[in-house]
């Protein structure tokens, strides 16, 4: 830790440079676990250092990735918990990058915060170091930034941003996509990172807190608020298992907007995703949303992931393949539609 870097002035400006060297050291167990063979740089440079290993890559494309935790993080300040959001924040940007077929190398996060507490920044990247454990990813750099009089002193906001690789002649091809393919769906572990702020209406978070933290039977015993801040699942190691034995056409991470926003983006013009709703595994909180705020329908899969959290198109002949390697790695794969030819819609719900 630098002991001779100091500024009385400034931290009587509300920013304390030290309390940003003693973050540094008490993150640096949480990033050594994410180191990789790429990585080459320590803590504290100008610049994050990652060597590239092309071996078996013709082409080499670069995919990047970034993204946020949104107002999820007003639950983390609520409950005062934060070694998770950091998961969520790697989650959104990996998964994202996983859909053109791209494995990710590396990551970087961005922490503004109104008041820096050495021991809760710690506690963020914790988290995020978790995310780069889950999905392979080295975190070779970031940012804390203090930030006193444009944020209240216990909030922060967290960003990060991942770049991955791909062989070019790997990477996913929608085009190649035909009439009779299958969906799969990947289940999710909960809300994930949207919709956070139709949530708090819901629930009259900001009103009322005291009600997400009582026992809910419809949770299966659990609290509100332990369920909406479950950490988002990240699916890249079993989504790149897949790749490498299945003819996959197409994968849709379902963020916000839900269903009828992003699985369209992995369609091509003239085909259409038909999703049959019954074969959908609704989990129970989505189900006390709908309940709790009289939501219809339509807007509940137009804006939550309604249980799945990604969804992937595959060849029928290659349907128990692909559940098969992907129930090997852990997840929850099911069929839940197949793909049919339509000129004006890209995803039917029925």
């Amino acid at each position: 830790m630098n002991t001779t870097s100091r500024s009385d002035s400034y931290a009587a400006a509300g920013v304390d440079i030290t309390a940003g060297y003693k973050a540094v050291e008490l993150m640096k167990t949480h990033i050594a676990k994410t180191m990789t063979a790429g990585a080459l740089s320590d803590i504290g440079g100008f610049g994050g250092l990652f060597e590239l290993d092309l071996t078996g890559i013709t082409k080499p494309v670069l995919v990047s990735g970034t993204d946020g935790v949104g107002t999820k993080l007003k639950l983390a300040f609520l409950m005062d918990k934060h070694d998770t959001v950091g998961i969520d924040c790697v989650a959104m940007c990996v998964n994202d990058i996983i859909c053109v077929g791209a494995k990710p190398l590396f990551f970087l996060d961005y922490i503004a915060c109104g008041k820096n507490v050495p021991e809760k920044i710690a506690e963020i990247v914790g988290g995020v170091a978790e995310g780069c454990v889950q999905s392979g990813a080295a975190l070779i750099g970031g940012e804390t930034a203090e930030h006193p009089g444009l944020m209240p002193v216990e909030d922060y906001d967290l960003a990060g941003f991942a770049v991955g690789i791909v062989d070019k002649k790997k990477i996913l091809d929608k085009t190649k996509m035909a009439e009779g393919d299958a969906v799969i769906a990947l289940a999710s572990s909960g809300i994930h990172s949207n919709g956070f702020s139709l949530i708090r209406k819901v629930f009259r978070i900001d009103e009322n807190p005291a009600e997400i933290y009582r026992p809910c039977d419809a949770l299966g015993g659990k609290t509100i608020a332990e369920t909406l801040l479950t950490p988002t699942k990240i699916y890249v190691k079993s989504v790149l298992a897949l790749l490498e034995k299945v003819d996959v056409k197409g994968i849709s991470h379902i963020t916000g907007g839900g269903f009828y926003e992003n699985i369209p983006r992995s369609i091509p013009d003239g085909l259409c995703a038909k999703i049959d709703k019954s074969a959908v595994k609704v989990l129970p909180i989505f189900d006390l949303i709908a309940k709790t705020g009289n939501i219809p329908e339509r807007d509940m899969f137009n804006t939550y992931n309604m249980g799945v959290g990604m969804s992937i198109v595959v060849p029928a002949a290659q349907v128990q393949t692909a559940l098969d390697i992907l129930t090997a790695h852990g997840e929850d794969a099911y069929v839940i539609g197949t793909i049919v030819k339509n000129d004006e819609e890209k995803v039917i719900l029925e």
